[in-house]
């Protein structure tokens, strides 16, 4: 895909706040050929707390990724502006996290977490598959792409059992074990959307807050944004249920 970026017809993008959300909503809207349709779901709709950044009203009710009429209303309005299109991208972004140590992790936090970094993201495609199904059975005989159907899950290398990174930066288990959690969410949605024509993936933008000692991510939002925009206009059937980080470098899980 080199240098023309991504082009995809249709994206929702959850979680866009702020941060890598606002981000990469913005890097969406900058790529050579931006989407034609773009669904920026918010928490804030009216965008209170987004400050005086240039970006356009968000176009979706997707106020949260744990409410199932939230998530609803979210695909009639979809539904409604891309009509027997579908959906190309989803990009499932909403996240959150409570910082802990293992001597202080509760209950409390685990549930809060898991419902939103990994129940929220199920919820919204299994709600969204009609719509993904249908863009990629009206792009054709295409190759699995982003720009054809695809699921992308926003996922952290905290996730990763085999690296076990930053240990003694941050344990956040409740964060950590909800991300090793998103990232099988991402193998099993291979292995079943994978039949119809769907790319499901994990991907670690890199983009941590407050941020890992120097050297363990990209040092600023823009950057973790064009790695994983370039990232996305790259991936192709044989990256299927796999897991990448900003650089474009495949991670264990």
């Amino acid at each position: 895909a080199g240098m023309e970026g991504l082009s995809v017809g249709s994206v929702l993008l959850t979680g866009c706040d702020g941060g890598l959300g606002l981000g990469l909503l913005k890097g969406l809207l900058e790529q050579p050929s931006p989407p034609r349709h773009i669904f920026a779901a918010c928490l804030d709709p009216q965008g209170k707390d987004r400050g005086h950044q240039p970006v356009p009203k968000p176009s979706c009710p997707l106020a949260d990724v744990t409410d199932p009429n939230s998530i609803k209303a979210a695909v009639r309005k979809v539904q409604a502006e891309v009509g027997s299109a579908g959906l190309n991208l989803l990009i499932n972004n909403s996240g959150t996290t409570r910082r802990s140590t293992l001597a202080t992790e509760t209950a409390e936090n685990m549930s809060l977490v898991y419902a939103t970094n990994t129940i929220g993201p199920l919820q919204t495609s299994q709600a969204f598959l009609p719509l993904l199904k249908e863009a990629a059975e009206a792009e054709g005989q295409r190759e699995m792409s982003c720009s054809r159907a695809a699921i992308v899950n926003i996922s952290s290398i905290l996730g990763s059992i085999e690296v076990a990174e930053a240990w003694q930066e941050r344990q956040d288990i409740c964060y950590r074990c909800s991300k090793a959690a998103l990232n099988m969410l991402t193998k099993c949605l291979a292995l079943e959307y994978g039949r119809s024509g769907i790319l499901c993936v994990s991907v670690d933008p890199g983009h941590v807050t407050p941020p890992l000692e120097q050297g363990m991510g990209p040092v600023t939002l823009e950057e973790s944004v064009r790695g994983v925009l370039q990232l996305l206009a790259q991936l192709s059937a044989t990256n299927n249920g796999t897991f990448w980080d900003w650089r474009g470098q495949r991670l264990p899980w």
